[in-house]
């Protein structure tokens, strides 16, 4: 949930009525938008 908040600054309020599914989904998408913006710790 931290990934979500620190990209998205979304509070727990926000998250709260997610499901564990879409959490996971989420949290995907800001590490995906992190690594665009910040480029990514590995290099493929």
């Amino acid at each position: 949930m931290g990934d979500i908040a620190l990209v998205y600054h979304w509070g727990p309020r926000d998250m709260d009525t997610l499901t564990l599914t879409e959490l996971i989904d989420w949290r995907h998408r800001a590490i995906k938008q992190w690594n665009q913006v910040h480029g990514s710790a590995t290099k493929a």
